[in-house]
């Protein structure tokens, strides 16, 4: 959660704030402070989703294992 949590989030920022110059070359300061704060909160929240799918993946393995070093006991 240090360093890589900070780049992670600035380079949100970065993106959403180069779309938006992207979309609208005129924008003002306003809109531009919103939106890198949208990527900065947008990248929050997907690593937030990213770590809550692999996590099942990771408490659903050693289950498993455990089930077949039961079959194969028996």
């Amino acid at each position: 959660m240090g360093i890589e949590k900070l780049v992670e989030e600035a380079a949100g920022a970065f993106a959403a704030d180069k779309a938006l110059e992207a979309v609208d070359p005129n924008a003002g300061l306003l809109a531009k402070g919103a939106a890198a704060v949208a990527g900065f909160e947008g990248v929050n929240k997907l690593t937030d989703v990213l770590e809550e799918k692999s996590e099942p993946q990771q408490d659903a393995a050693p289950d498993a294992s455990a089930n077949d070093q039961g079959d194969q006991g028996s």
